[in-house]
């Protein structure tokens, strides 16, 4: 079946602070989650066919993920379940800003058990884009089913979007990390990047400068895409930027999540209009719905399950327009 977007990478569980009980001790809700999936679920939503390929424990962590998936229309013939290793598991703990902690228990998780004989050579080729992340590069045997599954998108002509979605305590050294994300922004067209990431990854303090360096170090390259939390985001194209501000709510709850609906957002206007060099009009349209959409998101707990519809994002958009 040809899908408009093909994911790879983590399917986990987000324990989520939810309260506390009467005896004091905090009470988590297993929320459904993954960046890679989280994309998928706001294209979905959006109207968009997509299907995911990574892998999951047989626990019932693994049966949970798998009917999220099915209930938010994601493909499953991807995913593959583990006998032997469990579903993986993240913890969650939220600031008073809506920021986050989190703590892994993935050493092994089914996730970084995907290998190359799992993976499905036609599902990336019959689809329009291939969105992948940094944590499928963490080790093997995940590691080499991702490069399989680049090699085959890069030689299908699909569009590759890359998000580093980087995570400090996956890694066992930040040099591996910086050598495997060096590896995804040399395969991809589209690359989302935060402002933390940007820095650490270039050393630079000034986002344009450090945008500049990607673009020379890697020209394959045709879009950047910088989130930066409460100043925005920017887009950035052969030497042109736009910078658009972001939708700030009153009732931010937490920002899980908000990274991956604004990369879903921007991956929905590239399958709607295909992925060129865009006017500075067309730059701001596409920040805009995709900061919007990300601005839904941090009022809502988790983030797969209840990613905004279309009419959401606008309404959001022309009430901001009106005031």
């Amino acid at each position: 079946m040809k899908r408009d977007v093909v994911a790879l990478g983590e399917l986990l569980i987000d324990f989520t602070e939810n309260g506390t009980s009467s005896q004091g001790n905090p009470i988590m809700e297993a929320n459904p989650g993954g960046a890679p999936c989280n994309v998928l679920a706001m294209l979905t939503r959006l109207g968009h066919s997509t299907a995911f390929i990574g892998k999951v424990g047989e626990d019932m962590f693994g049966t949970q993920l798998e009917e999220s998936l099915k209930e938010v229309g994601i493909g499953t013939e991807g995913l593959i379940k583990d006998t032997q290793v469990h579903t993986t598991l993240a913890f969650v703990h939220t600031f008073p800003d809506g920021d986050r902690d989190f703590s892994f228990y993935r050493n092994p998780g089914a996730d970084m058990m995907l290998s190359e004989a799992d993976i499905d050579g036609e599902m990336i080729s019959n689809c329009k884009i291939f969105h992948f992340g940094s944590l499928s590069m963490t080790s093997e045997p995940v590691r080499s089913a991702t490069v399989k599954t680049l090699e085959i998108a890069k030689k299908a002509g699909v569009i590759i979007s890359f998000d580093p979605n980087l995570r400090e305590p996956l890694w066992n050294t930040l040099d591996d990390a910086k050598r495997e994300i060096s590896y995804g922004m040399g395969m991809c067209d589209i690359l989302k990047i935060s402002d933390n990431e940007i820095t650490w990854f270039t050393g630079e303090e000034d986002y344009d400068t450090g945008v500049e360096k990607l673009m020379e170090q890697y020209p394959n390259i045709r879009m950047i895409l910088l989130s930066m939390g409460r100043d925005g985001s920017s887009c950035y194209q052969k030497g042109r930027k736009v910078t658009v501000m972001p939708f700030l709510q009153e009732n931010t709850i937490e920002t899980t999540g908000a990274g991956d609906t604004f990369c879903a957002g921007v991956l929905h206007y590239v399958l709607d209009n295909g992925l060129k060099d865009y006017t500075e009009e067309e730059m701001k349209d596409m920040l805009t719905f995709a900061n919007a959409a990300a601005s839904i998101i941090t009022t809502r707990k988790g983030a797969l399950r209840v990613m905004p519809s279309r009419e959401e994002v606008e309404a959001l958009i022309s009430s901001k327009q009106k005031n």
